[in-house]
């Protein structure tokens, strides 16, 4: 090879070794960390996937970091040590320690704003975007996986045990009697509990429209404090636990736990998130029904309106300007009706913007899959001041305590009234040191 062929060759490697950095860096790297696990990981990985290849400038790289408490523990630390990730799922409960975590976040109102972008809380599902605004009005956070308590129950199961497959309980009491009917046609586990402190506790408060906690469940000030011990409280607990004494309600752990039981059939009845569905419609071999939460007809006001779970998207402070401005090109694409009605049909969370509600009512999706619209017709209704919400420092610390006390009775260590006053005392002096913290 001749010297100048030779040096021309060299002179083009080393213009392609630089070439590819430069076409790298010409991409905005935007980390996401989640706590989304199977298919609903799957999802989200998905959407990362669809938002990259609609555009050029920027990559969403989504990281599992844990469950919702590992995630949000991992990312103070990532934040005190400068190396917080851009977006951080957090779940509600973690919302009004990440509201007072002053510095930390940036709202996502002032963030879509800066990027140019109209940002109209008011076409978010009100009951999805008031928990997330701040008392000024400024969303805070971006809606992104909202989910409610609703009620799932084995059709096959019901149909073997001579019920009804096509008609769900709609009370307590008739919950009791399917359970009792469905152990008696030999199912080990009739009925069991996910989340058990949302869906007992916190859910079963705002549907029944009885306080959970006092200055409006927390949203009207830090000074609030927990009345979950209350009459209605007491006989709700101590049911299950009789429930559980005649192997009717069988406890299968904490979070998301009981959710397998479900799938594989084992248990036949099962209150948990209606972020759910997509893992029962993906994995479920039986036909299986879905419907509104049962209730106690005697209690004024029931059924109300359930309560937000899931989790929204925080945006950490810090960050360069061009990174916030692929943050908002983000959220916007999300926000998209035809986005969210997709993410919707696909996990079973809520439609958070009305616009993707109405687009998958006119699809027919929910005359095809009945139930489906169940999470959001619980959501819709009117709201009173016992059933906006549950906003609460320290709560996930609360949560906890939650679920030892309540084992306590599953247990038969202690009674349903031991128990719960037991939350409001431990509780209390949480939220007590949280009020003292962020004065």
């Amino acid at each position: 090879m001749s010297i100048t062929r030779r040096a021309l060759s060299i002179a083009a490697v080393s213009a392609a070794a630089f070439a590819i950095p430069t076409q790298a860096q010409a991409q905005t790297e935007i980390q996401w960390w989640h706590s989304m696990t199977a298919v609903n990981g799957e999802w989200v990985n998905d959407l990362a996937k669809d938002f990259n290849a609609s555009q050029k400038d920027y990559k969403i790289v989504p990281t599992f970091k844990g469950t919702y408490d590992e995630s949000m523990t991992a990312a103070v630390a990532a934040f005190r040590a400068g190396n917080a990730p851009h977006i951080l799922q957090v779940f509600e409960v973690g919302t009004a320690t990440m509201m007072a975590s002053k510095g930390a976040v940036v709202p996502v109102g002032k963030v879509m704003a800066d990027a140019g972008y109209k940002f109209d809380p008011k076409v978010y599902v009100p009951a999805v975007a008031g928990y997330y605004t701040a008392p000024n009005g400024q969303m805070l956070s971006f809606p992104f996986n909202s989910s409610t308590t609703i009620f799932y129950y084995n059709k096959d199961a019901f149909k073997a045990a001579g019920l009804n497959p096509d008609q769900a309980p709609s009370t307590w009491g008739d919950v009791a009697l399917a359970a009792a009917k469905l152990k008696a046609s030999g199912h080990k586990c009739p009925i069991s509990l996910a989340w058990q402190g949302w869906t007992q506790l916190e859910s079963f408060s705002a549907w029944h429209n009885v306080e959970f906690a006092s200055k409006q469940n927390g949203l009207a000030g830090m000074d609030a404090r927990l009345k979950i011990n209350s009459p209605l409280h007491v006989r709700h607990i101590e049911n299950l636990a009789n429930m559980a004494k005649q192997g009717l309600f069988v406890y299968k752990g904490r979070g998301n736990v009981p959710e397998a039981s479900f799938v594989s059939g084992e248990c036949a009845m099962m209150t948990t998130s209606s972020g759910f569905y997509g893992n029962v419609k993906k994995n479920a071999k039986f036909a299986y029904g879905i419907a509104p939460l049962p209730y106690y007809k005697d209690v004024p006001g029931a059924p109300q309106n359930t309560v937000i779970g899931g989790a929204s998207l925080w945006v950490m402070a810090g960050k360069k300007a061009e990174e916030y401005k692929g943050i908002a090109k983000f959220f916007d694409y999300i926000s998209k009706p035809e986005v969210q009605s997709a993410s919707h049909k696909r996990t079973g969370y809520l439609p958070i913007t009305t616009a993707a509600f109405e687009l998958t009512e006119k699809s027919g999706f929910y005359k095809e899959n009945p139930g489906t619209d169940v999470a959001v017709n619980q959501m819709i209704r009117k709201v009173t001041d016992k059933s906006r919400g549950i906003r609460l420092g320290n709560y996930v610390q609360i949560r906890a305590i939650e679920d030892e006390e309540l084992e306590n009775v599953w247990a038969g260590k202690k009674t349903a009234k031991e128990a719960l006053d037991a939350i409001v005392t431990r509780g209390d002096e949480l939220l007590a040191r949280f009020e003292k913290a962020n004065k």
